[in-house]
């Protein structure tokens, strides 16, 4: 809950600056405020003078709370509300905002609120994600979340379908599966 309050906090933080950007500009600050928050985190404890998150060696001792089930259920509920947000008033909101902003704003839709809502949204369903990873592996490092990290999980929705989450997860899970599957066939 913490981890989740705090990436939708930085959700807004960044979300009003950057809503003058669209598309692929959009896409571009994200991850540069992604490679940002990853080079402080691994200098941050020279500049402090004292270990807040170890370096490059990153948080460690974390107990190792997170199930399979765990992990499931949670993404089970992840998609429940993000599915019965989509289907209320503010998602439709944002569905019309994606498909077209002039219209939308025409409507009286305040597009400043529900671009900002959107992203501190996804931001804190992010920060549970990462939550349960650091609860899973019991350390977390900075150095596991570098621009190929994003680019895999941009790739995870332009695979699924921009818009379509049923087929994001399944890319999701197909594109995580697929390299350890073939992993037997790496000397081939």
């Amino acid at each position: 809950v913490i981890g989740a309050a705090v990436a939708g906090l930085f959700g807004v933080l960044i979300g009003i600056p950057a809503l003058r950007l669209k598309g692929d500009y959009l896409a571009i600050i994200t991850l540069g405020f992604g490679e940002i928050i990853r080079v402080v985190l691994l200098n941050i404890d020279s500049v402090l003078g004292f270990k807040l998150t170890n370096g490059a060696a990153g948080l460690q001792g974390i107990p190792k709370t997170t199930t399979f089930v765990n992990a499931w259920l949670m993404v089970g509920l992840t998609c429940f509300l993000i599915h019965t947000f989509m289907k209320s008033r503010h998602g439709r909101a944002v569905l019309s905002i994606r498909e077209n902003e002039i219209a939308a704003e025409s409507c009286g839709i305040n597009i400043t609120y529900y671009k900002t809502l959107a992203f501190s949204l996804s931001a804190a369903f992010a920060g549970a994600a990462g939550a349960l990873f650091a609860l899973n592996y019991s350390t977390i490092a900075a150095n596991k979340f570098d621009f190929n990290a994003s680019i895999l999980i941009l790739v995870f929705v332009v695979f699924g379908g921009l818009g379509n989450m049923l087929g994001s997860v399944i890319a999701a899970a197909l594109l995580t599966a697929l390299p350890e599957a073939l992993r037997s066939f790496a000397d081939y």
